[in-house]
This record gives structure tokens, C-alpha cells and sequence, in this order.
């Protein structure tokens, strides 16, 4: 009973990590960008199928694939931030929405001309394969990798946006774009690479979570509403809010699945409105 308490635990936490790793990018869109980024998930597609053409065509070990799908889904975001994003910064959000619904089923189109509609194969490495036992208890090697990514990437990111100069560049632009371009910051600049830093994330999201979430066509709508869930919980424009909402949303869709199949997808949403009825403007707010 313990061991079976200890291992949906773990499974939550690792699920949780994941869905945080490519939320976070939308929390930063959407909270310092204000801009409703529905599309976001194209960008862990696209992450997801560049680890797969990598390793499949051209042999590239699994971990070496997942900084060139940073690199690529950052570049990606950052020339549609600059081409079409950036028209729409003060559009209302339904035209945002709008706008970014019609990219995800443009999106899907596209990935399902080129690579079909079927499940996407991940080759993992032996090091990364089978299980660890801790007290007795079998925990993955896989999920504990993703959790001790997440760890450093949450680091790395409260870093960047708290201790750094372009940090301060990103929350003067987000706060005061008059100011902030009087003071010779180069606010379209700032937010396009915050938006490639985003864009990045998801697609490095969406390589590590081939083996966890699957990757087909549809993953942009499929887990949409993952997504839009842990910022709308956790608080858009922070990384702890988002970090905080992940792991229990994942715990207790996990949880959910395993002790109440029956209901289990439901899980997730009820947590949802409990959470969003005790903190409406989430779980922490981003200070202006």
C-alpha cells in the first residue's frame, strides 16, 4: 500500500515537473507579455518532432537532440514573434485568441502532412531506462532525469528574470514600455527574445516529454488545457506559481487515474475550480 502511495507520488511529481517545464513559457507570454498565447504548445511539438528526426534520421543520441530543440523552437518562436506576434500586442485578447487557435490548426495540418497522424517512437538511452529501488520502493530513472531537469531549469530561469540585467530589461518593458524605451531599452527586442526563451522552453519541454506524453499531431490541442490550467492556478508572469500548480495538478491527476479510473480525467479540473475559488488571481500573483 505505501509502496503504491509512494510511486503515483513520484509519477504526480515527475508529471507534474513536466507540464511546468512547457507551461512556464506561456506563463511568461502571457503574465509580462500580455498576450494569450493559445499556440504555445505548437512549440513543444515542434521540440518533440525535432528530437525524432534527429535521432531516427540522422542518429543523434537522445540528450544531444534536446538543446538543438531549444535552439530550434526558440528560433522558430522567435521569427513568428517578429513577423506576427508582435501585430497583435494590443489587439484585444479574442483577436490573440483567435489568432493563435488558427496557428494551432495550422500547425496540426502541417505536422500531420509530414509525418502522419500517428504516435511518434522515442529510443531512450539504457542509462535513462528501467528503475532505481529507494527503500525498497522501484522509482523510473526516466521520471527522476525529468525532475532533476526541471530543478535546474527553475534555477537557471529565477536567475535569469531576478539577478540579471535582461531580467530587469524584461520587468521595466513589461511594467512601463514608454520608460523603459526612454531609459534606451530596446523593448520589441527584449520581448522577443523573452518570447524565444519561452518559445525554447516548450520545445525542450516537448523532447523530453515523448516518452511521458506521446507525440502525434494533436498534441497542441490535447494538452492545451494542461497547459492554460497550471498558469491560470499557478499565476501568469512567475515560475513559482506555475512550479507550485504543476506538481499538484500532476499529483492529483496521477492520483486521480490510478485510485478512480472511472473518473479519473476529471480529476484535474475539479482540483482546478477548488484552486482557482480559494486564490482567483492564483496561487501567487506577479509583483508589478
Amino acid at each position: 500500500m505505501l509502496s503504491n502511495l509512494v510511486g503515483v507520488l513520484f509519477d504526480g511529481i515527475a508529471f507534474g515537473a513536466l507540464l511546468f517545464l512547457i507551461s512556464v513559457g506561456l506563463s511568461i507570454t502571457m503574465g509580462l507579455m500580455n498576450f494569450v498565447n493559445l499556440a504555445h504548445g505548437a512549440f513543444a511539438m515542434l521540440g518533440g518532432y525535432v528530437c525524432v528526426e534527429l535521432m531516427n534520421r540522422m542518429g543523434v543520441p537522445f540528450l544531444a537532440t534536446l538543446p538543438i530543440a531549444f535552439i530550434a523552437a526558440a528560433a522558430v518562436g522567435f521569427v513568428l514573434e517578429r513577423t506576427l506576434y508582435q501585430r497583435l500586442y494590443q489587439a484585444s485578447a479574442l483577436d490573440q485568441v483567435l489568432f493563435s487557435i488558427g496557428l494551432v490548426f495550422m500547425v496540426i495540418a502541417a505536422a500531420t502532412f509530414v509525418w502522419g497522424p500517428t504516435q511518434q517512437p522515442v529510443f531512450l538511452p539504457e542509462f535513462l531506462k528501467g528503475q532505481i529501488t529507494v527503500f525498497g520502493i522501484g522509482l523510473g530513472i526516466y521520471r527522476l532525469f525529468l525532475i532533476a531537469v526541471v530543478v535546474l531549469v527553475t534555477i537557471a530561469l529565477g536567475l535569469i528574470i531576478e539577478q540579471t540585467r535582461f531580467g530587469a530589461m524584461i520587468r521595466a518593458s513589461v511594467d512601463n514600455q514608454q520608460a523603459s524605451a526612454g531609459l534606451g531599452i530596446n523593448v520589441n527586442r527584449v520581448f522577443s527574445l523573452t518570447f524565444a526563451l519561452g518559445s525554447g522552453m516548450a520545445g525542450l519541454g516537448g523532447g523530453l516529454g515523448i516518452d511521458v506524453l506521446g507525440l502525434d499531431p494533436t498534441f497542441p490541442l490535447k494538452y492545451m488545457v494542461y497547459f492554460l490550467i497550471v498558469v491560470a492556478v499557478g499565476g501568469a508572469g512567475t515560475i513559482k506559481g506555475p512550479l507550485v500548480a504543476a506538481i499538484l495538478l500532476g499529483i492529483f491527476d496521477v492520483a486521480g487515474k490510478y485510485y478512480v479510473p472511472e473518473i479519473g480525467a476529471f480529476v484535474i479540473y475539479g482540483m482546478m475550480v477548488v484552486l482557482l475559488l480559494l486564490f482567483p488571481s492564483g496561487l501567487i500573483s506577479r509583483r508589478a
